[in-house]
């Protein structure tokens, strides 16, 4: 696997994913994001035995995505801080999730921002799994939230945050106001983080899957 920057913000480069393998696909055919990837080093396929759940329209060539892409960012500047880059999507592969590539391509990629002269990245996330990986990938929980359920996460671009045990579980445990809709998975990772307390930064157990969007 090799990362790569697909382009800076207002550079215009778009995306093919193939929405029945990635979440957000939509998301990385707008232009105006930043975009970066793992792919495969030579162009094979991400998953050459993953078989789709549902066969592709006629009107659409497969030739026409990104086959070799494992997993995928967009990002793009907040709108009131210039110094601050905000994360806004990230997918990887249905059939790539679980190995740790997701935050691989965080960390490449917020090391692309901090040589691009950002003091601050931040990131919202909508689901514990997110919540614990983003963690591990030296964002803290800032104690605000820009949405129903999406909680913000923020580390300086050149360092990881430091991270307040108390205020990581109450951001671990607002997820629980929404426990209607949460997984037994999710409910069980839930209370054993609530009791464990925050993760090593850079540790590898667990890190996987999809990021939340803001």
């Amino acid at each position: 696997m090799e990362y790569a920057l697909v382009c800076r913000p207002g550079e215009g480069a778009t995306l093919r994913l193939d929405y029945r393998a990635f979440a957000y696909a939509g998301k990385f055919v707008v232009g105006a994001p930043g975009k970066s990837v793992i792919r495969t080093p030579d162009g094979s396929p991400a998953a050459p035995d993953w078989e789709p759940n549902e066969p592709l329209p006629d009107t659409v060539d497969p030739a026409a995505f990104e086959g070799d892409v494992i997993a995928a960012v967009s990002f793009s500047p907040d709108r009131t801080d210039p110094d601050c880059c905000r994360i806004r999507y990230v997918t990887v592969h249905a059939a790539r999730r679980g190995e740790g590539i997701g935050p691989r391509l965080i960390d490449e990629t917020v090391a692309g921002l901090a040589a691009d002269g950002f003091d601050r990245v931040k990131i919202a996330v909508n689901n514990p799994f997110a919540y614990e990986a983003c963690h591990k990938c030296g964002f803290g929980y800032t104690g605000e939230r820009t949405g129903l359920a999406e909680l913000e996460l923020e580390r300086p671009a050149d360092a990881p945050a430091r991270v307040d045990p108390e205020r990581y579980r109450d951001g671990m445990g607002a997820f629980r106001e929404t426990d209607g809709e949460l997984s037994r998975a999710e409910r069980r990772f839930v209370a054993e983080r609530l009791e464990r307390g925050p993760p090593v930064v850079g540790s590898d157990e667990e890190r996987g899957g999809d990021r939340g969007q803001s």
